[in-house]
């Protein structure tokens, strides 16, 4: 686990930014593994330069920026994208906001003013694919071809494949959507997980013989409702358990709540901020006609959900400290 990961923002002082660092840039929504290579390129570039190596991502995601109204499932927020990044070797994070300014400035003003003049770089690294400044001018091609008058080494990561299947946010949120965690897991690079602070719900699962831990998840959450094998992570400490995040249709049928059945625990998790890392899909949501018949399934899908988790027993999330 990486410490001293220092995150660097607009209102940051000058005299406080590393200079000569190099940088991985990208919006890395989920740091995957699309994503490692590029900060891998960085790293591999400041190990042979003796300089730190940072990322440099924008909040929030200039997709929310230009579509506001437009539903955005984002694979992590911004908290847990730096604490996968801060797991990853780099030194750092230089968050940009993305405003209105950012969004019109011209891609060589972003290079000159922000990327040369405030952070003073001496080398970047960038996916085949990111684009940068006003319409999304800047490029990878761009970059090189300033690289030898800017005096900075520049690294173009060609797309990540999976059995001949690019790896991309949006296809890793399609597989979420669709239930295929073993396929979103192995994009990653390790299991999605979700951070939420544990509220009161209806204390039906209390009656039923499983009290869950109730998590609202951000609304625009994509994730196919159904029950999950999940580990979760309270600090340092380390629980397997069964979620179902749904409407509960054989109740309410109200708004989507994520809840967390926690194997052998006793005790109470209210107010309580957990991690919630899915590592296998055990069946779609279901309406039961009968008490009787919920329980008998919720027992089947507990069994199955202790036979995934044994069958993968360090499946966690790399996460690292922010400070």
């Amino acid at each position: 686990m990486s410490t001293g990961f220092t995150v660097i923002r607009d209102n940051t002082p000058t005299s406080a930014i590393p200079k000569g660092a190099v940088v991985a840039m990208g919006n890395f929504d989920g740091v995957h593994r699309g994503h490692r290579a590029v900060i891998g390129a960085a790293l591999a570039m400041g190990r042979a330069h003796g300089v730190p190596a940072l990322a440099v991502t924008f909040e929030p995601h200039p997709r929310s920026f230009f579509s506001p109204n437009t539903p955005q499932f984002r694979l992590t927020d911004e908290t847990n994208k730096l604490r996968l990044l801060a797991a990853t070797g780099l030194a750092g994070a230089v968050v940009m906001t993305f405003d209105k300014a950012r969004a019109g400035t011209s891609a060589q003003d972003f290079i000159h003013h922000d990327l040369i003049g405030r952070l003073g770089i001496s080398g970047i690294a960038v996916g085949y694919d990111f684009h940068f400044g006003k319409g999304r001018v800047g490029s990878p091609s761009l970059l090189v071809s300033e690289a030898p008058r800017l005096g900075i080494e520049v690294d173009v990561q060609a797309h990540v494949d999976i059995e001949e299947r690019p790896v991309s946010s949006s296809a890793i949120r399609m597989a979420l959507a669709e239930g295929e965690i073993a396929d979103a897991t192995t994009m990653l690079g390790g299991p999605w997980f979700v951070t939420g602070k544990v509220v009161h719900g209806e204390k039906r699962g209390r009656d039923l013989g499983y009290p869950t831990a109730n998590i609202r998840l951000d609304k625009h959450c994509g994730l196919k409702h159904g029950i999950y094998a999940v580990r979760v992570g309270k600090g340092s400490q380390r629980f397997d358990g069964v979620a179902s995040f749904g409407r509960r249709p054989t109740f309410d049928n109200g708004a989507p709540l994520l809840e967390v059945f926690l194997f052998d625990f006793k005790g109470d998790l209210y107010d309580a901020v957990l991690d919630v890392a899915f590592i296998g899909f055990i069946r779609e949501e279901l309406k039961f006609d009968t008490i009787e018949a919920l329980i008998r399934q919720m027992d089947d899908d507990s069994a199955k959900a202790r036979a995934v988790l044994a069958a993968a027993p360090d499946a966690f999330p790399q996460l690292g400290v922010i400070g």
